[in-house]
């Protein structure tokens, strides 16, 4: 489905279930370069058992129109007009790397709009080495090949993949590479440039849910423990043999991870 937002249209998987207002919403924000498919594997079970779901294209990514906003905190605001022109009063905010400061972001500044709090291979602060950064902002090919070859653990190399058919590694890839000039460069410049995270954490009312991959190259799990610390309300699940694709790499372990969670 499409919703106008500020004058862009956005998008957003639904599971193919309509609205219900009786019901909760949650919705999932992918990271930088990435869109709603990142989600597919979770996001049509929970439309499937009792929630409204949204995974987002985010601005600027996808099938969602406008440019890739500024900062962290204006992807939220995007997030947060989203919700407003929905209907959404309240959500369970889900979020993966860009995904997840946006989310943060967004728990933070406006406690009242969000019941819950996922985060997927997170770190805080989310530093980008300048190589990796240089390569995405010429929009050579490499910084997509590098991403790709950081963000998944040596199983998922070799084609351990829980979908029979699915190739982790040439799906990512060329959704990276299909995203278009500058939508890398721009996520991880304001993944490197976010410097509100240790305030917005200390903001974050709701219980928190951090799920982190063991073999995370991209958001090491140790780059994360300030952040868990800050978060009063919080609860870590660090899945085994994991990069930092989590959610496609162990669909079935955040899936079961947000179910008990949620």
């Amino acid at each position: 489905m499409y919703m106008t937002v500020k004058e862009t249209d956005i998008f957003a998987a639904t599971g193919g279930q309509a609205f219900d207002a009786d019901k909760p919403t949650l919705l999932f924000l992918h990271g930088a370069a990435m869109d709603h498919t990142a989600w597919a594997l979770q996001s049509r079970y929970f439309a499937h058992h009792g929630y409204n779901v949204f995974a987002l294209d985010l601005p600027g990514h996808g099938k969602s129109g406008g440019q890739i906003p500024a900062g962290i905190d204006d992807m939220a605001d995007q997030v947060l007009a989203f919700m407003d022109a929905a209907g959404i009063d309240k959500a369970v905010l889900a979020g993966h790397s860009m995904g997840s400061l946006t989310a943060l972001s967004l728990a933070g500044r406006y406690p009242n709009r969000v019941s819950k709090l996922v985060m997927i291979g997170t770190a805080y602060p989310l530093m980008v080495g300048e190589d990796f950064l240089n390569k995405a902002k010429e929009n050579d090919p490499a910084a997509y090949q590098m991403m790709i070859d950081w963000s998944h653990s040596r199983p998922s190399h070799m084609g351990a993949s829980e979908v029979p058919g699915l190739w982790m590694i040439g799906n990512a890839l060329r959704t990276v590479e299909n995203s278009g000039d500058d939508t890398l460069f721009k996520g991880l410049s304001i993944c490197n440039d976010y410097d509100g995270g240790f305030e917005a954490a200390a903001a974050v009312t709701c219980p928190t849910l951090f799920v982190l991959g063991d073999r995370d190259m991209m958001t090491m799990p140790r780059a994360a423990q300030k952040l868990i610390a800050t978060i009063k309300d919080s609860q870590t699940v660090m899945l085994k043999d994991c990069g930092h694709m989590q959610m496609i790499e162990k669909a079935d372990e955040v899936r079961a991870a947000l179910k008990a969670f949620l």
